[in-house]
């Protein structure tokens, strides 16, 4: 038989030879602090196979945050339930590799349900595990638990159609479908639920960025000038899209893209109206400079959902525009990006999330700016 003294040795080499393999997951750039960290007791390197994010929060600690307390009750032999309490991170960090830890862990959601939920939605790849623990405490942030645990869920299941390039303003938009008393939420026609699919989400998101927009755009006063008058032609009726309102139930019934022309009617290169027929919406027609012309043309004229129209009613329309007299029309188009946004229903648009996020971020800040609606 084999000598206990012999194997004694061995055991010790082999329990080291596993520590070291675990510590290499970890990101070089942090394996400094964490060697550092594991050499001051053996319960410390327990936590490398045990509670690899527990290990990694208190060698790599947030600037928030003291670990000296929470390193002494793992020397003294405290659970790690308390531990992660003094470090305030959740016990369901447990189950994510080394390779998941690449900066200071982050404020991670901790709410029962969520703990319930996300444990069906960890990544199973350690190549994802970084950007997934990234998005699920941006998510938390910017939005709430439900949607952090949604986007858990979405990038485990179709990692290549989650792209971060939006998120803000999905997770704006999530946040606001959960505020019913909000403007935010009076200008939202489909809001989150967590049963959506990332490409649904992503196509009502941006329908409400597309009516923000507007509204900042715009403003509460209709537009002043229309450029002609309204009238009927041939049993047709021209009614001016002169404010928010019209111009969402025009984009609404009609089913069209409206609602982004905020920006192009403020720089003063379009106008937009509905052609109606016995009460009905048949058309939406766009006037615009055409080329080098500088009098209004008809540069657009679609019916429901953009189809085409009858020549009956582009010959109709054509007599309604050449009623007026084109050459006094004011059609100096203003520098793109230099009309100011309504600072009104911008602040009354954001308030509420400032509120609620007791800050106001940079990238959504108290005066409106192009740059920042652009950034969302």
């Amino acid at each position: 038989m084999t000598s206990n003294l012999l194997l004694a040795p061995r055991q010790g080499a082999g329990r080291f030879d596993l520590l070291e393999r675990r510590l290499r997951r970890y990101h070089p750039r942090f394996q400094g602090a964490i060697r550092a960290l594991v050499a001051r007791h053996p319960r410390i390197a327990d936590l490398a196979a045990s509670f690899p994010a527990l290990l990694f929060a208190l060698a790599v600690p947030q600037a928030r945050l003291d670990p000296a307390r929470a390193i002494a009750c793992v020397i003294d032999g405290a659970t790690l339930a308390q531990v992660a309490a003094l470090a305030d991170l959740p016990l369901w960090l447990r189950k994510l590799p080394p390779e998941a830890f690449v900066r200071p862990i982050p404020r991670l959601p901790q709410g029962e349900l969520f703990r319930r939920q996300i444990a069906n939605h960890l990544p199973r790849s350690p190549k994802l595990a970084p950007t997934w623990l990234q998005l699920v405490a941006g998510v938390a942030e910017l939005a709430h638990e439900p949607m952090a645990a949604w986007i858990a869920r979405e990038l485990v299941r179709e990692s290549q159609r989650v792209r971060t390039a939006r998120l803000r303003m999905i997770c704006l938009w999530a946040w606001f479908s959960s505020e019913p008393a909000t403007l935010g939420h009076d200008l939202i026609e489909k809001p989150w639920t967590p049963d959506m699919r990332i490409d649904a989400v992503r196509s009502a998101a941006e329908d409400w960025r597309a009516v923000v927009a507007l509204h900042i755009n715009l403003g509460r006063l209709p537009i002043a000038d229309m450029w002609l008058r309204p009238g009927r032609m041939a049993g047709y009726e021209f009614v001016p899209l002169d404010s928010i309102a019209a111009i969402t139930d025009e984009a609404k019934v009609m089913r069209n893209c409206l609602n982004t022309y905020g920006q192009n009617l403020m720089h003063n290169r379009s106008r937009v109206w509905s052609v109606r027929k016995d009460g009905d919406r048949v058309a939406t027609l766009r006037i615009a400079r055409r080329y080098r012309d500088p009098l209004p043309n008809i540069v657009e004229l679609k019916g429901p959902g953009n189809v085409e129209v009858s020549h009956e009613l582009w010959w109709a329309a054509r007599q309604w525009l050449h009623k007026h007299d084109l050459s006094q029309i004011d059609m100096a188009e203003r520098r793109w990006g230099t009309m100011p946004l309504d600072r009104g229903s911008w602040v009354s648009l954001w308030r509420p999330y400032w509120l609620a996020k007791r800050r106001i971020p940079d990238r959504l800040p108290m005066t409106p700016s192009r740059e920042a609606l652009d950034a969302l």
